[in-house]
C-alpha cells in the first residue's frame, strides 16, 4: 500500500490535504488532528519569544473542514520578552473552519530537582504496545494511516477508557520533517476516538474543541496518550487524556463532544 507523501502538499498561500487527513465521518470532511497540527505549525512559526516553547493551544473547531485546499494565517496578540499570546486561523473554501489561541512562554534551564519523575501510560515503552489498524474507517487511506498506533489498554474498536503510543509514518507538510510539537497535535484530537464509549456505527460523537496544556515541550519518535470519555445525560461528553513522550508525562488535553444518534 502506498501512501500519499504527506498529510499536506504545498501548493502557493495553500496546502493541500491529502487522503491521509480524512476522518471518521464523512469521506469528504478532514479529522481535525491534521488542522490542528498546522496551527500548530503556524503559531510556532509567528512567535517571538526567544527560545520559546509552546505551553497551551485552545482550540475552536468552527466547522467541518473539507479534504482540500487550506489556508493558514498567524498574529501575535500579545507580545513579550517572556510571555505571548499567538492566534492562528485556518481557512477553507472562503470561511474560517479553526482557530487557536496559544501562550507561548520563554524556557530556561531546569535543575533536575524540578524535573518530575517518569511516568509512563501503564508503565509499558512504546515498542511493547500492540499495533492495531482501527475498523472505524470507511476507506483504505485515511488518518489512521498516517500514524503507528500501539495500544497498551484498551482499543479503537471497543468502547472504555484506552492508552495508545503513536510514531508518524508521513510529515505533516511534504518536504518538512515534521516536529515532536506537529505530532502530538495529529495524535492528540483522536483521544476521543480512541476511549470511545459508543458504538461509531450509531452515534457521533465529533469535539467541538480542544485545549492541550504542556509542561514540558514533547521530543522523540514516539509519543503517548492514555484517555477517558465520560458522557453526559443530554447529548454532551468530555474527553480528558494524559500525555507523554517516551521519558514521561508531558502534559495534559480536554475536549468537548456533540453526541447524536446517527
Amino acid at each position: 500500500m502506498e501512501l500519499p507523501p504527506a498529510l499536506y502538499l504545498p501548493d502557493g498561500d495553500h496546502l493541500v490535504a491529502t487522503a491521509l487527513t480524512i476522518g471518521p465521518w464523512e469521506p469528504d470532511v478532514q479529522h481535525a488532528g491534521p488542522p490542528a497540527a498546522l496551527l500548530a505549525r503556524a503559531v510556532e512559526r509567528a512567535g517571538g519569544v526567544p527560545g520559546g516553547q509552546t505551553v497551551r493551544l485552545a482550540y475552536d473547531i468552527l466547522g467541518p473542514v473539507p479534504v482540500g485546499p487550506v489556508r493558514v494565517t498567524a498574529r501575535v496578540l500579545r507580545p513579550g520578552r517572556r510571555v505571548e499570546l499567538v492566534e492562528a486561523t485556518l481557512e477553507a473554501g472562503g470561511a474560517p473552519r479553526m482557530r487557536v489561541t496559544a501562550w507561548r512562554m520563554r524556557a530556561r534551564e531546569t535543575a533536575p530537582v524540578d524535573v518530575l519523575a517518569p511516568d509512563l501510560p501503564h508503565h509499558t515503552a512504546p515498542e511493547a504496545g500492540r499495533a492495531e489498524v482501527p475498523g472505524v474507517f470507511s476507506e483504505e487511506i485515511t488518518y489512521h494511516r498516517a500514524l503507528e498506533w500501539r495500544f497498551t489498554a484498551g482499543s479503537f474498536d471497543t468502547p472504555g477508557p484506552a492508552a495508545a503510543w503513536t510514531r508518524p509514518l508521513v510529515p505533516l507538510v511534504a518536504g518538512e520533517p515534521i516536529t515532536p510539537l506537529e505530532h502530538l497535535l495529529v495524535m492528540t484530537d483522536a483521544a476521543s476516538g480512541i476511549s470511545a464509549e459508543l458504538d461509531w456505527t450509531r452515534a457521533t460523537f465529533a469535539n467541538i474543541d480542544l485545549t492541550v496544556s504542556l509542561y514540558r515541550q514533547p521530543a522523540g519518535p514516539w509519543l503517548g496518550m492514555d484517555a477517558t470519555t465520560s458522557l453526559g445525560p443530554a447529548g454532551v461528553a468530555q474527553c480528558f487524556a494524559d500525555l507523554f513522550d517516551a521519558t514521561g508525562r508531558i502534559g495534559r488535553s480536554a475536549a468537548s463532544l456533540f453526541v447524536e444518534p446517527r
